[in-house]
Order: C-alpha cells, then sequence, then structure tokens
C-alpha cells in the first residue's frame, strides 16, 4: 500500500468566518514559494512521466495544497481565480485514483461537470495528457456535437466522463448513462454556473449520485448560494484558498482608455489603434453583447487585421475549429463574448482587451485572467466611456485599489463618429422615419397624438390642420371669439335630439294617455308591437286618407289590393296585436335512440327483430308470386318445392 505523502509546508490563515465551522480552511500566497515535488505528492510514476514530457516539475500552490486532501478521499472546496491551476488540483488525483480498476458500460467512475462546452473541451485535453500512459477511457459529452459517438465510448465503457450539466441530465433520462457507479464527483467553476442559471442542474447530479462519491469543488468566487450548495452537499470539506477573494494577478498590467463620446465607430478606431501601435502578439477582445462581436470582428478584418469571432450563437463546430486557430497562431485576435472567459488555456496570450466594460465586476477578474498565465507577463486595456462610471467604479471596489493607469491616445477626440441620426427622418433632406421634428417650423409626426410632436410615426411631416389657425385668430381678436360664443349658445339642436328646456317641460307634465279610435281605414297602417325587452322604435303615424269623388287609378286600386293583403284584418289579431292564425314553431321533443333500446329488453329486441326478418323473407318469396298468379314459375321444380310455397301454390 503506498505511503501518502505529509501536506506541504504553506502559510495558513485564520478561518473565513463567512464560511461554516466545519470548514477547514487552508489560505496560501498566489506567490507562496512550493517546495515540493509532483513525485513527493505520491502520484502514479506514470503520471509523473507524461508530466515530465509536459515540462512540469513543481506544482502551483492550489495545487500543492489540494492534491493531498484529493489522495486522502476527503471532499475538497478550493477558491482560486484562472490561471492559476483549479484544473490540474482536480485532474491529478483523480487520474491517480482511476489508475486501478476497470469501468463497466455506461456506468462512468468519475464525473466532471463544465459550464461550456469550450471548458470542457479543454479538461478533456488536460485528463488525455495527464493519462496517456494509463490505460483509462475517456468521453466527453457536450451538447452541438452528434451524439453517435458519445454513445459508442459510453457503450464500452469509460472511466472519466466530462459533460455539461443539460446533456448530462438530458441522455440520463434517456437511460443512456448510469451514475450509481460514480466514486469522484469534480464541479468546475461553480461560479460560473451560478450566473448561466445550472443550479438547479447541479442540485439534480448531487442528487443522482451515491452518497459516499468523493466531491472536489472548485469555484473563483463565493456566492451565497455556492456557499449553500457546499453546506448541502459537502461533507466537512477541506477549503483551500489562494489569495485573497477576486484578486488579479500580479503579473498583469492593467490599463484603461477615456473615450470623450459613448460612440461605437469611435470606439472601434480607438481599439485599432491600440493593436496597431502596441506590441501585440496575439489578443484577445471581449464585448459584452454578441452583435458586437461579431460587428468588431468584421470591423478588424476590414482593416486588414487576422480576427475572427465566437460566442454562443456559433456552431460547435465552428467554434472548435475558430478556437484551434487561434491556439496555433493562425488567428491572431479572437474577438469573444463571457463564453470564453473561461476554459480558454491559450499560455501565450499577450494582450486582453475589454471593448466593453464588464457588468459584473466578477467576470473582469475572469476576462484578464487569459492573459500572464503561468507565471508569465500580460497587458490588459479596458475602454472606458461616460457611460460606463459606474460598473468601473464596481471593478475598483472589488479588486481594492484606488485607480488604474489611463493610456492617452492623441487625437481621439478627432476619430470619426457614426453621429446621431435625426429621428425625424432618413437625411437632412427628409424623407421617411420615425421621431421628432423640427418643433419651430410648426410640423408635426405621423402619431397618434397630435398635441405631441415629438411621437413615433410614418410618413411625412403634414402642416397643422385650420381649426389651429382658426384658434389663434380667435384668441387675437375677442370681438369675433364673442360673437362665435353667441353664436355657438343659439346654434339649433341636431335632429333628434331635444332641447334641455322642452325635457324639463315634458318631465313636469302629467302624463296622460291619449286613446284613438281604431277605424277599418287605418288597419292597414296599424303596426305590431314590439316584443318584450326591446324598445319601441319611434314611427310616425300616416296622415288620414282624403274622401274623395274621384276614381282611383288602376295602379293605385292595386297598390292598396297589395297593402290590405299584407295587413292582417282586426277579427284575426288576438289581444297583443298579433294574428291568431300565426304557427307556433314549438320545438319538437326528440326522440333519442337511447330510449327507444331502453324500452325493450335485449330478449324482446331480438325475438321482434327474428319475427321482422321472416316476415320480410316471406313477402320476398312465395307470396308474393301468389298474389301475382305465377304459379308457373314453380312447375320446373317438382318435389324441391319447399313446403311452405306447396302451400302458398294450393
Amino acid at each position: 500500500m503506498r505511503h501518502l505523502p505529509t501536506k506541504p509546508s504553506l502559510s495558513l490563515a485564520l478561518k473565513d468566518p463567512e464560511l461554516t465551522t466545519d470548514t477547514n480552511l487552508n489560505e496560501i500566497a498566489a506567490d507562496a514559494p512550493v517546495t515540493v515535488t509532483f513525485k513527493e505528492l505520491g502520484l502514479d510514476p506514470k503520471i509523473i512521466q507524461a508530466l515530465d514530457d509536459m515540462g512540469y516539475e513543481r506544482p502551483t500552490p492550489i495545487q500543492a495544497a489540494a492534491i493531498p486532501f484529493a489522495l486522502e478521499g476527503k471532499d475538497v472546496l478550493g477558491i482560486a481565480q484562472t490561471g492559476t491551476g483549479k484544473t490540474g488540483a482536480f485532474t491529478l488525483p483523480t487520474v491517480h485514483k482511476l489508475a486501478k480498476g476497470r469501468a463497466r458500460a455506461r456506468m462512468p467512475r468519475c464525473l466532471i461537470v463544465c459550464p461550456t462546452r469550450e471548458l470542457a473541451a479543454q479538461v478533456a485535453e488536460n485528463v488525455e495528457l495527464y493519462g496517456k500512459y494509463l490505460k483509462l477511457e475517456m468521453a466527453l459529452l457536450i451538447g452541438g456535437v452528434s451524439f453517435a459517438e458519445q454513445d459508442k465510448k459510453l457503450t464500452r465503457g469509460v472511466d472519466v466522463l466530462i459533460a455539461t450539466p443539460g446533456r448530462l441530465l438530458d441522455q440520463f433520462e434517456r437511460g443512456k448513462i448510469l451514475l450509481n457507479g460514480v466514486q469522484t464527483l469534480v464541479v468546475d467553476e461553480a461560479d460560473r454556473m451560478l450566473d448561466m442559471g445550472f443550479i438547479p442542474d447541479i442540485e439534480r447530479i448531487f442528487e443522482i449520485t451515491p452518497f459516499t462519491r468523493q466531491v472536489l469543488f472548485f469555484s473563483a468566487t463565493m456566492p451565497n448560494e455556492i456557499k449553500r450548495l457546499v453546506q448541502q452537499f459537502l461533507h466537512q470539506p477541506e477549503t483551500v484558498q489562494v489569495a485573497r477573494k477576486n484578486m488579479t494577478a500580479k503579473t498583469v498590467t492593467q490599463r484603461i482608455v477615456r473615450l470623450p463620446k459613448s460612440d461605437a465607430k469611435l470606439k472601434r478606431t480607438a481599439l485599432r489603434w491600440i493593436i496597431e501601435n502596441e506590441n501585440v502578439d496575439n489578443g484577445i477582445v471581449f464585448c459584452n453583447r454578441k452583435r458586437d462581436v461579431d460587428i468588431v470582428a468584421k470591423s478588424l478584418t476590414k482593416h486588414g487585421h487576422s480576427a475572427a469571432p465566437i460566442h454562443g450563437d456559433l456552431a460547435q463546430s465552428l467554434r472548435t475549429e475558430t478556437l484551434d486557430d487561434f491556439k496555433e497562431g493562425r488567428i491572431k485576435i479572437l474577438v469573444a463574448s463571457d463564453v470564453a472567459a473561461r476554459g480558454l488555456d491559450v499560455p501565450s496570450v499577450s494582450h486582453v482587451f475589454n471593448y466593453d466594460v464588464p457588468s459584473h465586476a466578477e467576470d473582469y477578474v475572469h476576462r484578464i485572467g487569459r492573459t500572464g498565465r503561468a507565471g508569465r507577463k500580460g497587458d490588459t486595456i479596458m475602454m472606458v466611456g461616460r457611460l460606463d462610471e459606474k460598473n468601473y467604479q464596481a471593478i475598483l471596489d472589488m479588486i481594492k485599489i484606488e485607480g488604474i493607469d489611463e493610456l492617452e491616445i492623441p487625437g481621439i477626440e478627432d476619430f470619426p463618429t457614426e453621429g446621431k441620426m435625426k429621428r425625424g427622418g432618413r437625411n437632412d433632406k427628409g424623407g421617411k422615419g420615425r421621431g421628432r421634428n423640427d418643433r419651430n417650423s410648426g410640423s408635426r409626426g405621423g402619431g397618434r397624438d397630435r398635441n405631441r410632436s415629438h411621437n413615433s410615426g410614418a410618413g411625412q411631416s403634414r402642416p397643422a390642420p385650420k381649426r389651429e389657425n382658426l384658434a389663434v385668430e380667435v384668441e387675437a381678436t375677442p370681438t369675433l371669439s364673442k360673437a362665435m360664443k353667441d353664436s355657438s349658445r343659439t346654434r339649433k339642436a341636431p335632429a333628434g335630439r331635444k332641447k334641455p328646456e322642452e325635457k324639463k317641460a315634458k318631465a313636469e307634465a302629467p302624463k296622460t294617455e291619449i286613446k284613438t279610435k281604431e277605424t277599418k281605414q287605418d288597419t292597414s297602417s296599424r303596426t305590431r308591437k314590439a316584443p318584450a325587452g326591446r324598445q319601441k322604435e319611434k314611427t310616425q303615424t300616416p296622415p288620414k286618407p282624403v274622401e274623395t269623388n274621384e276614381v282611383p287609378h288602376n295602379n293605385e286600386l292595386t297598390a292598396k289590393k297589395q297593402a290590405a293583403r299584407k295587413a292582417p284584418s282586426d277579427r284575426n289579431l288576438d289581444e297583443n296585436n298579433m294574428p291568431k292564425d300565426r304557427p307556433r314553431n314549438k320545438p319538437k321533443k326528440a326522440k333519442s335512440d337511447a330510449k327507444k333500446r331502453d324500452a325493450k329488453s335485449p330478449k324482446d329486441a331480438a325475438r321482434e327483430n327474428a319475427a321482422r326478418n321472416e316476415r320480410d323473407n316471406s313477402k320476398r318469396s312465395g307470396k308474393r308470386y301468389h298474389d301475382k298468379g305465377q304459379k308457373e314459375d314453380f312447375a320446373g321444380f317438382g318435389d324441391e318445392i319447399p313446403a311452405f310455397f306447396k302451400a302458398q301454390i294450393k
């Protein structure tokens, strides 16, 4: 049995009061001297041979502190910024433990969960390098690629499974993976998973793995949600914290550029000036938005720079190809979103440019951590506009410094700008557009609100209506306004409306009922009463016909006959003045077939159907011939005629 070495002598600090009492805190400085070697840590000789091939002899401070605890089988909580060697801190002890044993089909022995595809691919490369002399099977389970090749490896059995949370849970729910054989669970960049909304998935992964598994939990920062996960799922972990929380590396030179305007074109011009005047071997430009990533990359390419974009909306194959080209030097400038802020391990990145000030102060630490890695020197330049002061001050408070040195660009005030297009049109000469027009010209936009000239609306500006000019004239001439008021008072009410005086007089007058004599002459003009619930329509009574001795014309007689034919007579009307002989449209009661079937039992219905069929058969056979007297039709049958038909013939 291999004897594990004692822990290396490192400067220890007091326990962090924010962490629980069950957590043993070991805080070390980022530049603390490490005298222990990888051989003294007790790693497998084949792993030592792979490290010698890579040129690594001594571990980083976090590796020297975390590897002994991991080899003992304890839970480890690692807190360190990017570029300090966290990947090796959990990869080396994991590969050492997997050197013995064999994997089974669809049952990985070690599970490593990463927030992004790029970080997962980076960890997979490290596992291949450290375990190239060991017979270990490794599978990378990420989205954006075909699952067929991954499924073949899982069927053969893998020792190390590196996956993103979404694809892992998807394949687990389909039954493609069994996690009851996981011995070591590694969670890398936990705070990044919190930002991306993967915390519920991480909780689910903790629940579906065995309770006896070892947990190696690494994060750059420790928000309250991450502390809750540690307290819930880690059992008395050994905490290893490198340097202070949210501190930047000392090997990185930080500078800023003050922008006189918050203009996109001016910012792109300033970025090109910096790249052309600084000694840039290769660099990464970080933008806050994916749209800006594409625009900046296109601008750099247009002006002769070797640049390419990378963000989450691109296909995984294109993202992988772009990263490979950048690592091999075929691309000089990589324009990226925060998807590349973690997981990119390119040791020779000379510059990092923050095209936008990050919205979260923690992202600034991860961005500039892409340079100055493994003890190398690096430069970072951030472009700060007038609208970025709040985020810039938050960064200063986090890294605990008063300010960052400024880089002055001569003639930056004269750099070309996009300018602000007039929102009221396409150009100065006019045209269709949205927004605000000249208020002094008396024109207004095409919006709905005519009182607000700045409302958006399509179409050209139109002159103000005449009534607004009339209102101005009325205010200027008081005599005219008085005449208009008098005319408005004496204006007649529209037809169908009553004056207020008439309404008041009608309300005060007593209600009287006027009965008119019904005669045969006005029966034709009688109107039907409206049904209950409807308001009676106002109808005018026709004038009484004038009796004359003149003989009416034929056309007049025909019209009277048609009117008399259409109008009902008095004797056919009821008390409601409705026709007596009017047909009543009473709804017929629908007889359902179900009631008919329920009226008789099944036996009675079957008996009745049999009798009906027998009667029908008799009608179609001999009885029909007997009625018609066609006895000769049976002459050829002889004795073969049925008895029933013989009786019918007789």
